[in-house]
């Protein structure tokens, strides 16, 4: 008489919480792959402001003078900041108007939770993502900025970082707040809120220009803290005030995750 005998395969450990965002990722990824073409358009935004407010009315504007007493171009001037304004706006769309569809509408993260993939999962794929994006355009823009000899340090190898920090600020804090929100006519708000960061950061002209009053406000503008870091970089500038910048956006960054967690772990609870 025999008897039979039977063995079982061990089940693989569970990937810690947060590693297995990376599923998030490769979903991404299979998606963009058949409409490619959506990731090239937040490149060329940055690329034609650049063309017809850095060199074109840059021709009717003198050279702006650095603290450091250099005179550069208009277009020197303008370029980080156009790289810092496309590193804002593309982790925004990101993380607002997707993220919203994802969540209230398409119910995809719905269909994710009932996988290993938890809120926190959810939450760091997108940030992820929207990063990946980031530091495609963000190296793209250099690229070009090189082309037309519009960097004038070798310190612009931190631009690319530095863009990446700017999309992590805004992603986290877009995200957040795109859990609040109940409907479309939401997002006339996040426009309200990103066209004068984008018109009042020092971004076409030096801050300087304002009273003093204004310039207090242009202060606590996230985006004026990407612009300084971004032409730090770029023009060769640092000083102590860089590491308030650099302060602000990770503290700015870190708070947005905190609160898109706790919200996704209410909203997407089984």
């Amino acid at each position: 008489m025999s008897t039979a005998v039977t063995t079982t395969r061990p089940i693989p450990p569970m990937p810690r919480q947060g590693s297995r965002a990376i599923r998030l990722l490769e979903r991404n990824f299979i998606l963009y792959k058949r409409i490619w073409i959506i990731l090239f358009s937040g490149f060329f935004e940055p690329v034609f402001y650049l063309f017809s407010i850095g060199f074109g009315v840059g021709t009717l504007i003198d050279q702006i003078n650095l603290a450091d007493g250099r005179a550069i171009s208009y277009a020197a001037f303008v370029a980080p900041a156009m790289l810092a304004s496309s590193a804002m706006n593309g982790a925004v769309y990101e993380s607002t108007l997707n993220v919203f569809f994802r969540l209230k509408w398409g119910k995809i993260y719905d269909g994710m939770l009932a996988t290993p993939l938890g809120a926190m999962d959810v939450a760091l794929g997108e940030i992820a993502w929207s990063q990946i994006r980031g530091g495609l355009y963000a190296t793209a823009f250099v690229i070009v900025m090189m082309i037309f000899g519009l960097i004038e340090s070798w310190w612009a190898i931190l631009a690319v970082p530095i863009a990446l920090l700017i999309g992590f600020a805004f992603a986290g804090v877009g995200m957040a707040c795109t859990t609040f929100m109940k409907g479309w006519q939401d997002f006339d708000l996040v426009q309200l809120v990103t066209q004068p960061l984008f018109l009042f950061s020092g971004t076409f002209f030096p801050i300087t220009a304002y009273p003093e009053a204004i310039q207090r406000l242009v202060w606590i503008s996230p985006l004026y803290h990407g612009v300084e870091l971004m032409r730090a970089s770029t023009l060769g500038i640092f000083d102590a005030s860089v590491f308030g910048h650099l302060a602000f956006l990770v503290v700015m960054g870190a708070v947005g995750m905190t609160i898109t967690r706790r919200r996704f772990e209410r909203l997407l609870k089984p």
